[in-house]
């Protein structure tokens, strides 16, 4: 048996699978954790990122010595520095780092939104890459001075991988320099955030059919593979995550995780100067046009700890509250925001009153989140984006019956939540396979039935567009 690897490297942790390559089965899988971060100073030294996988490898066992081929999907926007000595300079500043706010804001006023939005697809924000180069010229330009290589977290670990500084399309699009449509690099956004920096220090972008190489001597030792295994482009986690649903045009996808993401795979590229759409490309040729919130589970995860519960327990009061009781409105945005373009903001709960219910308020808690995201989506159609195939309902917030619910009554559609726990890894193993038997990436995926899964109607409750209607006032009143 052929086996390949999906690597899932997020902020929390690495996740690996061991798939069979002709049924995608899932044979082995490891994980092994990351540092912890809070923001405003979100930052993780990349060194921990391979420790992690190489921890995660080893638990596969003997299965090892079937594995042909590799592919990392990797959080998107985080910068890593590397030295002429092949050095990290410093930690990364991850996604989820505000600290660069105030350099996305400069990059925006010195070239304006609808410049960046024509030459990227995308107006940057804090976590842009872009942002976050910015802010090392600012801060730390010694650092950026002594820097010869400029990666992505992903391109890391393909990097220590196979020794060859590589990147994607898909992650690509994410850095705030790199153009979806036309498909090349800008020297002058670069420039715009580093003037001394050049496109040689930027990764050669591949395209979705090509490979990375093959395992380097040093990294087939350490991770007890063999030196032959093929090592894949690699991507982004949430262009991972669409090949691994086998995502089609028109199908969204709704993932809620440490942040939050709404997204579609879209034939045509997107360009939204009001900066709530990123206009990204994903790993297959096409493009992903994405609306992420900085603020998903860890909301709910708050308020269940403020209320003495677990996160079953949590979920269960929500679904517990009487219908008919009115309940507070939650502004989740206890760590800022992304999305609207809140850094400073902190989460606002209105409409509590002596009556109101523990229940109602799990209740609230979970619909901030989702409405969030339903607002991204509206925004995704207000840019021509073709949302009219299926929902789907991933990330850790997908096992929460909760969640399920809410989201498909606050909808007012079916919600398919994946059978497969770890679509982005699944997408990674996708990339994987192609690497090595030269598939198309969506013969792959339907072979493996990838987004296959259970499916969650609306209740019947009515009351989505009641409770989506509060969260809009509520948003008006703050931005």
């Amino acid at each position: 048996m052929s086996l390949v690897l999906g690597v899932d490297s997020s902020t929390q942790s690495t996740k690996v699978e061991a798939r069979d390559l002709e049924t995608g089965a899932v044979i082995a899988s490891g994980s092994a954790p990351h540092p912890a971060v809070q923001p405003p100073v979100s930052e993780q030294p990349p060194s921990a990122w391979w420790d992690a996988l190489v921890d995660a490898v080893a638990q596969l066992g003997s299965h090892r010595a079937d594995v042909v081929a590799i592919s990392v999907a990797g959080q998107q926007h985080g910068l890593v520095l590397i030295d002429d000595e092949g050095a990290v300079i410093r930690p990364a500043k991850l996604w989820n780092d505000t600290t660069s706010a105030e350099a996305a804001q400069r990059l925006v006023s010195d070239l304006g939104a609808s410049v960046w939005a024509e030459a990227c697809g995308s107006v940057p924000v804090a976590a842009f890459t872009v942002s976050k180069v910015a802010w090392m010229a600012e801060h730390e330009p010694e650092a950026l001075a002594r820097t010869a290589r400029i990666m992505l977290p992903h391109d890391y670990l393909t990097w220590r991988l196979t020794g060859d500084h590589v990147t994607d399309r898909g992650d690509a699009s994410g850095t705030g320099w790199f153009d979806p449509a036309g498909g090349g690099y800008s020297a002058r956004l670069l420039r715009a955030a580093g003037p001394e920096l050049d496109l040689s220090q930027l990764p050669r972008v591949l395209d979705p059919g090509e490979t990375a190489g093959s395992l380097s001597p040093r990294a087939a030792q350490l991770l007890g593979l063999s030196a032959d295994v093929v090592v894949g482009v690699g991507t982004g986690d949430n262009m991972g995550a669409a090949l691994g649903l086998g995502l089609r045009p028109g199908d969204v996808v709704i993932s809620l995780g440490t942040s939050g993401t709404v997204y579609a795979v879209s034939a045509s590229p997107t360009s939204d100067p009001t900066g709530a759409v990123a206009g990204f490309a994903d790993a297959a040729g096409a493009f992903l046009p994405l609306v992420c919130t900085l603020n998903a589970t860890r909301v709910t995860d708050s308020f269940a700890r403020l209320m003495g519960a677990d996160r079953d327990g949590f979920a269960a009061l929500a679904l517990a509250a009487d219908p008919g009781e009115v309940g507070p409105t939650l502004l989740p945005y206890l760590d800022g925001e992304r999305t609207p373009n809140l850094p400073e903001a902190r989460g606002t709960l209105s409409g509590i009153a002596n009556s109101t219910s523990r229940e109602a308020l799990a209740r609230a808690a979970h619909d901030g989140v989702l409405c969030g995201l339903l607002d991204g989506l509206d925004a995704l159609v207000a840019c021509g984006v073709d949302v009219s195939g299926r929902r789907f309902l991933v990330g850790g917030g997908a096992r929460s019956a909760a969640y399920r619910q809410r989201c498909a009554d606050l909808a007012e559609r079916p919600v398919i939540v994946p059978d497969a726990d770890e679509t982005v890894a699944t997408g990674a193993a996708v990339q994987a396979a192609a690497a090595t038997d030269g598939g198309p990436l969506s013969e792959i995926a339907s072979r493996w039935s990838c987004g296959v899964g259970s499916i969650t109607e609306p209740s019947g409750s009515g009351d989505g567009p009641e409770v989506r209607a509060r969260y809009a006032e509520a948003v008006a009143e703050l931005v």
